[in-house]
């Protein structure tokens, strides 16, 4: 005997209950009636209706919401919604709420049992096709399951002979996969490693700091360092529903090759330095000798302009090349409050030129920090030179220092034209100049490069967030001092 298909009704008591339960079970469907929201939940639970109608108003709660809650639970349970009368919108609301049909006086007999039957034909359809597709992907899962044991090996022999170091974690970051290339490079041979943690397995404190940093994302830089001088580029890259890897590349060629250059700007640099300051003097020397029309008076600015900046270009290659050779060694008390304010004062004449509106928030609990006053007075002034240089007249410098935990962060900001999100991660590099920076605005390409330097010398951190055309802010992390030296 087959087995009669049921038809959970809930309406209200009202003739158009009786006439759906008369017509249901005259067309060989079983019928079982919820008298109230309780009834309705538990029928839907034990009884499995195939079908549901509910009436838009069903004991005192709105059947369009009772339906949404219930397809929730029930998400392939056809329901008809019945109405008391036709509506513009009623329509529409069924389509949206995702219900299978409508019904509404004047009902017959036929009506009711051809809405119904409408209804589960499409229901079993769904059905069909859902049994069809998970029949379909669970054959495809088949089939790749009989051939993932090899491609897992051509893989293993594919990362096996690429020359950069590649390693594979599982979520826990122990390790899956390490190819030869890191074998060599941390000395493994003859070491048991996988499924391992990684930071059991290699003890490297730059390795152990990019497992720390990659809990804030994925990374595309950071320096690995050995005693021997070699240094690795790392990349951190989660994988999906497996992990995370590691690859490393040999850039110890690059870092020798950066120092060299280092070493021959800082050469170059200070030769020149002599020979340009006699020239200045004796610029200066020139209007002394006798008296100079206008045009010349002119050169002779143009001259000075010029020298001047080859000054200040040389000078701050030199100050590069002290920071970055390690001898910024001066280190005392130092209150960013105050050095701001020199600073502030500094760029007035600036501001009141281009009339720009300057906002300074610096809180009550800032700390002090242990540093050279020299270099922090310098950092800050080409972070502020540069927000006032490239913001357009009446815009708008905001500079802001607080604390977070036992870091001081140090925030300048700016309307200027925004620094493009490709260009972001080379702004500290020597001599690199975004391509839409203003054209009208001098510059060498060293103020960030010395920021930098002068940033990681303090154990610090800094950053660019930027949007073009709305402006840029530079953030800057230095670690307070705790206690008062004495």
């Amino acid at each position: 005997m087959t087995k009669q298909d049921l038809i959970l009704l809930a309406l209200n008591p009202s003739p158009i209950l009786d006439l759906m339960e008369r017509a249901l079970y005259a067309a060989g469907f079983g019928v079982a009636i919820a008298h109230d929201r309780l009834g309705l939940d538990k029928s839907a639970q034990e009884s499995i209706p195939a079908l549901l109608i509910i009436g838009e108003k069903f004991a005192d709660q709105d059947g369009f919401a009772i339906s949404l809650e219930v397809l929730e639970r029930f998400p392939t349970l056809p329901i008809i919604l019945y109405a008391d009368k036709d509506t513009t919108g009623l329509s529409k609301s069924v389509i949206k709420t995702g219900l299978s049909g409508y019904l509404y006086p004047p009902l017959t007999i036929n009506d009711i049992v051809d809405e119904v039957q409408r209804s589960l034909a499409r229901a079993r359809k769904l059905g069909d096709w859902l049994r069809r597709e998970v029949k379909r992907t669970t054959s495809s899962l088949a089939e790749k399951a009989e051939f993932s044991e090899s491609e897992r090996h051509k893989l293993e022999a594919v990362i096996a002979n690429i020359q950069d170091g590649v390693i594979v974690m599982d979520k826990n970051k122990n390790i899956m996969l390490v190819n030869r290339a890191v074998r060599d490079i941390f000395n493994l041979d003859g070491k048991a490693f996988v499924g391992r943690p990684l930071d059991d397995v290699i003890a490297n404190a730059d390795l152990q700091a990019l497992l720390f940093r990659a809990n804030e994302g994925p990374l595309k830089y950071h320096e690995i360092n050995f005693d021997d001088g070699r240094v690795f580029n790392a990349q951190y890259t989660p994988i999906p529903q497996i992990g995370a890897a590691i690859t490393m590349q040999d850039i110890s060629y690059l870092k020798e090759l950066d120092r060299l250059k280092s070493d021959f700007i800082h050469t170059v640099s200070h030769d020149l330095r002599s020979p340009l300051t006699s020239i200045m003097g004796y610029t200066e020397l020139v209007e002394r000798t006798g008296p100079l029309n206008s045009n010349q008076q002119e050169f002779l600015r143009r001259l000075q302009g010029s020298i001047q900046h080859i000054t200040t270009l040389i000078n701050d290659l030199l100050d590069l090349g002290r920071l970055e050779a390690g001898f910024d060694t001066r280190r005392e008390i130092v209150h960013l409050e105050n050095v701001l304010k020199y600073s502030l004062d500094m760029f007035e004449g600036q501001l009141k030129k281009k009339n720009i509106k300057l906002a300074v928030d610096v809180a009550e609990d800032l700390k002090t920090l242990r540093a050279n006053p020299i270099r922090i007075r310098q950092m800050m002034d080409n972070l502020i030179g540069n927000a006032i240089k490239y913001t357009q007249p009446e815009g708008m410098v905001r500079v802001n220092m607080s604390m977070m935990g036992n870091q001081i962060i140090l925030k300048v900001e700016d309307t200027g034209p925004g620094i493009p999100p490709e260009e972001q991660g080379r702004i500290f590099e020597k001599f690199y100049r975004a391509t839409n920076t203003i054209e009208s605005v001098d510059g060498s390409g060293l103020g960030l490069a010395i920021v930098k330097s002068i940033v990681d010398s303090h154990q610090g951190r800094v950053w660019v967030e930027s949007t073009v055309g709305k402006g840029s802010a530079f953030i800057v992390l230095l670690p307070a001092q705790d206690e008062p030296i004495k």
